[in-house]
């Protein structure tokens, strides 16, 4: 069953009120080199190897920013939702096992690989913005990950220039372009409407179109790192 992904382009929703106030740095996000290079299978392996190992790391923080979540919510379906999302981006972090496992790498190695600066600077705001803001600030942080990667999998998937057949990062593409993670993002941005229900102003607007702008620029940050291999 195909999951309708039309509310990540809904401008009238709060989310869609924050992305398209950043739409050229949400563009350069979503449409990065890194990509693009992916989508056709150009991008070179050592580049998705580092990127792969890095990404590894930050969900270990992303996951720990949905464990604040949980703390910073008020009632038990938000404690719920957020400890869901807990179990999911650990599940997550399997798929880059799976791949690290193909390359000869245990966990063990991947843990010790030095963090990128890009990677701390990413990880730390969002957590520094959980920690000083209430359970929206936290969420808004977060979604930029949790959506801008359902977005990119989804346009991917059903792109025809998309290569599909020997393209080494097909399944990176199914799995962030699937009904399950595609499920999620919707869920994500459904969160965000609900609790801008009882805590979202106009005056509220401007800061956090902040946060998701500097979240969406790290995540460009994050692609540059992956591509340019750097720490």
């Amino acid at each position: 069953m195909s999951v309708d992904t039309s509310i990540f382009y809904d401008q009238d929703t709060v989310f869609g009120k924050l992305k398209s106030a950043c739409k050229d740095d949400w563009h350069a996000y979503c449409h990065h080199e890194f990509v693009q290079r992916i989508g056709d299978g150009t991008l070179p392996m050592e580049c998705f190897q580092h990127y792969l190992q890095q990404d590894y790391l930050f969900l270990l923080h992303y996951a720990r920013a949905y464990a604040l979540a949980v703390y910073k919510s008020d009632n038990p379906d938000d404690m719920r939702a957020a400890a869901e999302s807990v179990a999911v981006v650990i599940a997550e972090t399997e798929i880059h096992l799976g791949y690290c496992k193909e390359w000869g790498l245990t966990e063990q190695d991947v843990i010790q690989v030095p963090e990128a600066r890009a990677n701390m600077a990413y990880t730390r705001y969002v957590l520094e913005r959980g920690m000083a803001g209430d359970i929206l600030d936290l969420q808004v942080a977060l979604s930029p990950c949790a959506v801008g990667y359902a977005e990119i999998g989804d346009r991917l998937i059903n792109d025809p220039a998309t290569k599909r057949e020997g393209n080494p990062y097909w399944h990176w593409i199914q799995s962030y372009g699937g009904d399950e993670y595609l499920a999620g993002s919707v869920k994500t941005i459904e969160t965000i409407e609900r609790l801008a229900e009882s805590r979202f102003t106009d005056k509220r607007l401007v800061s956090l179109q902040k946060t998701f702008e500097e979240a969406t620029r790290l995540e460009i940050g994050f692609w540059d790192m992956g591509i340019n291999c750097s720490f």
